[in-house]
């Protein structure tokens, strides 16, 4: 748990994988070009967000592929796959393939509820079920289900020339302990009793807190989830922020980044909505001033590691500036050492 003199186990970021839609290529050939960066940077892992009409990446999994064999060390995630828009069966074989593709190095992450804006599109993604499927965590358990090697069909055998398994092909040990799962106080207590990874992010909501301050929730979810853990001491759980550091911005970056972060500051005042939904600041500025900030975060102080999210509208500079100050100048200040081939 990464306190004042104590290091950061691992460093990684988030991104959106954003393009243009006249361009979608140039966009995702950017992201596989960041994340090849990072390995070369040491950074522990990178993680993909899952954007479903709109001009972000829609399949991850599918960019996870292409990255892993343009690597050979980094960690790859998504943070998270909205199980909802997911057949659990057919997510189960993308997912094994692209972690033997890897060398076990896929971290999924995935969360259930229903789709954002599911009105809008729910007849071409359902035709004839749209009304009675089921998005509640069951879906989770039959990924899990899927990924441990569970039976799946009630044939195994030979048809002619064509062998057929039971379980889910390919099968890649291992990858089910590596699952993730996002949300509150409530998700990360089943997440811990389910054997999963628990992520956290720049939203949480005030339910079953008398608190408004968005760190001190963080750090009661992780501290559910720690409390119903085998195991805490070998727990993972990764912290998500917006963190920007401006060791080797120019003066117009510095200007643009504190800007994007005032226009978002409003929503971080008080809770959104029926749910009471708190968003976190964004947090700009030095490596040393975002290491004293982060030392006094309680949701930093609680996680084993970080997936800093990448603002969603800067320029590919500017991303390559945030990610290199990142592992040259945040994470040394956390006591982050980075990694190598």
């Amino acid at each position: 748990m990464p306190r004042e003199g104590e290091p950061l186990n691992k460093l990684g970021f988030l991104t959106i994988g954003r393009f243009a839609e006249n361009d979608p290529r140039a966009g995702h050939l950017e992201t596989l070009n960041i994340i090849e960066r990072a390995e070369r940077l040491g950074f522990d892992s990178v993680w993909l967000r899952d954007r479903h009409l709109q001009f972000g990446i829609s399949s991850p999994v599918v960019m996870l592929a292409a990255a892993a064999v343009r690597t050979s060390r980094i960690e790859l995630g998504t943070a998270v796959i909205p199980l909802g828009l997911e057949n659990p069966l057919r997510l189960a074989e993308d997912l094994a393939t692209v972690d033997l593709l890897s060398g076990g190095r896929l971290n999924p992450g995935v969360s259930v509820g229903t789709p954002m804006r599911y009105d809008d599109f729910k007849a071409a993604l359902y035709p004839d079920s749209h009304d009675v499927e089921d998005f509640s965590k069951r879906r989770v358990i039959r990924l899990l289900d899927c990924l441990r090697g569970e039976p799946v069909s009630d044939f195994e055998g030979t048809v002619g020339i064509e062998v057929f398994s039971r379980r889910v092909q390919p099968h890649a040990p291992g990858l089910v302990d590596r699952v993730w799962y996002g949300g509150g106080r409530d998700s990360a207590e089943w997440a811990a009793r389910n054997g999963l990874n628990y992520l956290t992010s720049s939203v949480v909501t005030i339910e079953g807190t008398h608190s408004r301050d968005f760190a001190t929730i963080q750090g009661e979810h992780i501290d559910a989830y720690l409390g119903q853990v085998p195991d805490p001491s070998s727990a993972r759980v990764s912290q998500g922020l917006v963190v920007i550091p401006t060791d080797s911005a120019i003066p117009d970056q510095v200007r643009r980044y504190r800007a994007y972060a005032e226009s978002r500051r409003e929503r971080t005042l008080s809770p959104q909505g029926p749910r009471g939904v708190l968003f976190s600041p964004d947090y700009v500025g030095t490596s040393a001033e975002l290491a004293e900030q982060l030392y006094a975060h309680a949701g930093f102080r609680r996680a084993s590691e970080v997936a800093f999210a990448l603002p969603f509208s800067f320029e590919p500079d500017d991303y390559e500036q945030i990610v290199e100050d990142l592992a040259g100048a945040l994470g040394p200040a956390l006591g982050w050492t980075p990694k190598t081939a």
